[in-house]
């Protein structure tokens, strides 16, 4: 199994300060280019080429004042690059303001950001400084920027210009200091071209851009994150080090993790909690993760095959379709629903599938409640 390199472990190691100000005794300035070091940071850790990219990025990006826009799948980690971002910065000192702009109601949005005077609405008994005033001299998070509305992207845009901006009610323009980082899992270029959100301002935030990674296309890195979690645990809970049989291990980086990396520890945590064992067995592991038993992966044609017996690529790939859906089936018990689950597609594609392919169960493996279900 990999190994977890941890903050001040190992002179090689790329070394992210905490957000907190509480670095290790023997804290190591950022060394990015260290290309066999793990980009450490928080919960964000990775080994793979896609992460080692982003830790050259964030290096690089730190030093400046440079607006940056963090794109992914929700659970990817985006709000940990910002942290990175924020914490290896000149502005490390003074705070990072984060806002979920999809979580508070558009009426309410302005005012979070920009303050209100009192007597501005109903409700506003005193005068209340907004995030950007409480992030001068640090920077300021504007996470699910993509959910914000269209007429609070223009006074965004007017912030981002000019630096400045007048309190909900009021008339004096504050000016600030802060540098702005934003993150959404949209596509933006789509919400453009639908004309929900601005363009001019997609531009403005998209100074600096980061992708982050689906964990499906950085599965490398899942070892070294599964020991992480599991030592991140046992330390909190003293639950104890599990490690897994390379079956289980196989099993967890053959998985597409939906919910990215978030998926990936909650799941830790399940595992901890659960099993008693030291180590993790396959069958420890829930249905939808251990399905596909290693010995299962040798099913389709192998490349000999495809040449040696003349067979076309869509035979190929129908034959491949054809012993996976029979696999999810019998393991199911012909449970069409679970099997369609097992598979991540519909029932209803499931059943089109099985009558195109003329699959029978064994009749040991049918079940009678299966039309019902």
């Amino acid at each position: 199994m990999t190994q977890v390199h941890y903050a001040g472990e190992h002179d090689s190691m790329t070394f992210f300060p905490d957000p907190n100000g509480n670095s290790p005794e023997d804290e190591k300035t950022l060394s990015p280019d260290r290309s066999d070091s793990p980009f450490f940071f928080g919960d964000f850790i990775g080994e793979s080429e896609a992460i080692k990219k982003i830790s050259s990025i964030v290096s690089r990006v730190s030093g400046t004042d440079s607006t940056v826009l963090i794109t992914g799948e929700s659970g990817t980690g985006k709000e940990l690059i910002a942290r990175a971002i924020h914490a290896n910065s000149p502005r490390r000192n003074a705070p990072m303001i984060t806002i979920n702009c999809g979580a508070i109601p558009r009426e309410l949005l302005e005012s979070e950001l920009f303050g209100h005077e009192k007597g501005a609405f109903t409700g506003a008994h005193r005068t209340r400084m907004g995030r950007f005033e409480l992030a001068d001299g640090g920077t300021i998070f504007l996470d699910e920027i993509g959910d914000m509305s269209p007429d609070l992207q223009v006074k965004l845009l007017r912030v981002l210009q000019e630096m400045c901006f007048e309190r909900v009610g009021g008339t004096k323009s504050i000016h600030v200091n802060v540098r702005i980082i934003s993150a959404t899992n949209k596509d933006l270029k789509k919400a453009i071209r639908e004309n929900v959100f601005r363009e001019d301002l997609y531009y403005r935030l998209n100074v600096i851009p980061i992708t982050v990674p689906a964990l499906r296309d950085r599965k490398k890195d899942i070892p070294l994150l599964v020991e992480y979690f599991i030592r991140k645990l046992d330390e909190k809970n003293s639950w104890g080090i599990k490690r897994f049989s390379q079956d289980a291990m196989a099993a967890l980086c053959r998985y597409d993790w939906q919910g990215n990396v978030r998926e990936l520890e909650n799941m830790m945590e399940r595992i901890s909690v659960l099993v008693e064992k030291e180590t993790v067995a396959l069958d420890d592991l829930p249905d939808y993760i251990s399905g596909l038993e290693p010995e299962t992966l040798d099913f389709a044609p192998s490349l000999d095959d495809f040449f040696e017996n003349g067979m076309g690529f869509n035979e190929a790939v129908e034959e491949h379709q054809k012993k996976l859906i029979l696999h999810a089936l019998n393991k199911t018990h012909w449970v069409k629903a679970k099997a369609a689950e097992m598979l991540k597609m519909k029932r209803t594609t499931l059943v089109e599938k099985i009558k195109k392919m003329n699959l029978l169960p064994d009749n040991e493996l049918w079940n009678d409640d299966d039309e019902g279900e």
